[in-house]
């Protein structure tokens, strides 16, 4: 099991804590919103499975710019997501995109924890070095 808890501090800012420890200071009014956070952690997760898929090729970067559409009415969840993976490298484009379907479809726990109604939408561009 995973095990965390998140404590009020004062004014706007949460202690978020894991198990071990470590932890990650959240101001939800001057730094990223929990939601802006679970966005950017749909694409962390992901581009973890893409750079573990690349490991024996030559690759520079590689980022991921998101665009999450909400809801306007409460709950304020997501409905579509938007992903467009950069990869720096003279990689073969068939075995990155490959990598982010399987991603999606199966290694990314944040995506794959989405409900299955949220739409999300990706593609890839990749700059030769």
């Amino acid at each position: 099991s995973m095990r965390g808890s998140v404590h009020w501090s004062s004014g706007t800012i949460l202690d978020c804590q894991n198990e071990r420890g470590q932890s990650i200071r959240v101001d939800w009014e001057d730094g990223p919103s929990p939601m802006q956070i679970f966005l950017q952690m749909i694409g962390a997760c992901s581009i973890v499975d893409v750079v573990v898929g690349l490991k024996d090729r030559q690759f520079g970067k590689v980022w991921v710019d998101l665009d999450g559409q909400r809801r306007e009415e409460y709950p304020r969840s997501f409905t579509e997501i938007n992903m467009i993976y950069h990869v720096e490298g003279d990689v073969p484009e068939k075995l990155v995109r490959r990598t982010i379907e399987k991603s999606h479809e199966k290694y990314c726990s944040v995506s794959n924890s989405l409900d299955e109604n949220i739409e999300i939408n990706w593609d890839l561009v990749l700059h030769p070095r």
